[in-house]
């Protein structure tokens, strides 16, 4: 080998050889090996066999990590899990936190309002920094293990020499373990909180300002209520509530009026009061409600028959396609015929859709009136004051009408009038 071509090579261990090009000059304390053309074989041998290796290992640490997995094993693999220690047993400072941030979601506050109180009450974030995200305060919200679930492998590693990390979409299994530690958040309010995140995803009027904002409907124009600020820079400042359109069409303004914070307490505190007079009733109409609107046992079974169906267009496919392969066919009657099985494919896969989502809704309504039967069923006397987490989890929305009549309505369609 001519001198100009030669290269030399750095020898860290067995399982790291790595190639450079000559460098005079250079300051590193490795050591240097002029390599022949044997050498340079020998070293391509030691490191794929290196690499051989370090797959091996890989593998059969993956293997027994894969095989806790399956009998449900697994652990807090990271010190930044707010709420748990290792092994899953709870740290109740931190588990205060994390039920802090439940109570203000559900007392109305959005995952950016959420991080600037816990930002206001010094609060430190699960890795120990002064500053909130909204995508630590999202995790918490719909991390299953909370709920005393764990959901195992939802990463893999792709690459076992540079320990690449992705997102499990079905590339490996995954394991879903019921019960598998002790809960911070009861798995009932958990699925409340995973419904109500869905229904704010989905376009349901929320500001996160306020747990009273857009819950008071105009029932002049149908607009929500928002905060105004009266007197702001005098002693006699006060916050009020009042329809946002009120002066949206000149010359008309609406004629619904103006609540306080101090009025709106005292309307939902007679309200359900009134509710729990009847709660007997009251239940019994939910359940009812459950047992018309919430079944899905019809549902399922289309479901299970359009599967059916698309396994049956995908045989049917397979076998064309096979059949064409092996024997020379009319091209034009085998696309005809591919063409439409797959639109048949395609039409039976948007009902498959249709129906998943017809069945999620269902079971969403299901959770949520199961919820609020829980939760009247859990007031035994008159409440004497506000409750921030009832309000949250009973309240839909209140109508205060022209006439100065207000309706509460609570989740499930139960109305409550009270006096103006």
């Amino acid at each position: 080998m001519r001198e100009s071509d030669s290269r030399f090579f750095y020898f860290d261990t067995l399982k790291n050889v790595r190639v450079q090009e000559k460098c005079k000059g250079s300051k590193g304390k490795c050591q240097r090996i002029k390599v022949t053309v044997q050498g340079e074989l020998l070293i391509t041998i030691m490191s794929s066999l290196a690499q051989e290796e370090s797959r091996s290992i890989s593998e059969n640490t993956t293997w027994g990590k894969r095989k806790q997995f399956a009998e449900g094993k697994t652990s807090v693999g990271y010190s930044a899990f707010l709420g748990y220690d290792k092994d899953f047993k709870i740290n109740e400072e931190q588990a205060k936190i994390v039920r802090l941030i439940y109570k203000l979601f559900l007392g109305g506050r959005s995952f950016y309002a959420i991080t600037k109180e816990l930002e206001k009450r010094g609060i430190k974030s699960p890795s120990g920094k002064d500053k909130w995200y909204i995508s630590t305060v999202r995790s918490i919200l719909t991390n299953e293990k909370y709920r005393g679930d764990a959901l195992i492998q939802k990463e893999y590693t792709a690459d076992f020499l540079d320990k690449t990390r992705r997102k499990n979409t079905g590339e490996i299994p995954q394991y879903y373990v019921e019960e598998h530690h002790e809960a911070i958040i009861p798995p009932d309010l958990f699925d409340f909180v995973q419904t109500e995140i869905k229904a704010r995803e989905n376009g349901s009027k929320h500001s996160g300002v306020s747990i009273f904002a857009n819950k008071i409907k105009c029932g002049c124009c149908g607009g929500w209520y928002g905060a105004k600020v009266w007197h702001s820079t005098d002693k006699y400042r006060r916050r009020i509530y009042r329809c946002n359109k009120k002066y949206a069409h000149k010359g008309k303004p609406c004629g619904t009026r103006h609540l306080t914070e101090e009025e709106i307490k005292r309307i939902f505190v007679k309200a359900l009061n009134s509710l729990v007079e009847v709660k007997e009733k009251v239940i019994v109409e939910l359940q009812s409600l459950i047992d018309d609107v919430c079944q899905t046992v019809e549902l399922t079974e289309e479901r299970d028959k359009v599967e059916q169906e698309l396994g049956g267009l995908t045989e049917r496919l397979e076998t064309l396609i096979r059949e064409n392969a092996r024997v020379a066919q009319d091209q034009n009657a085998y696309l005809k015929q591919e063409n439409e099985i797959r639109a048949r494919y395609v039409e039976k896969q948007g009902n498959l859709e249709k129906l998943d989502e017809q069945i999620a809704e269902r079971e969403s309504k299901r959770n949520t009136l199961e919820t609020i039967i829980q939760v009247i069923c859990g007031i035994n006397e008159e409440q004497a004051e506000f409750d921030e987490d009832l309000w949250s989890g009973l309240l839909d929305y209140i109508v205060v009408k022209k006439d100065g009549q207000i309706v509460v309505v609570f989740k499930g369609g139960i109305e409550s009038g009270v006096g103006g």
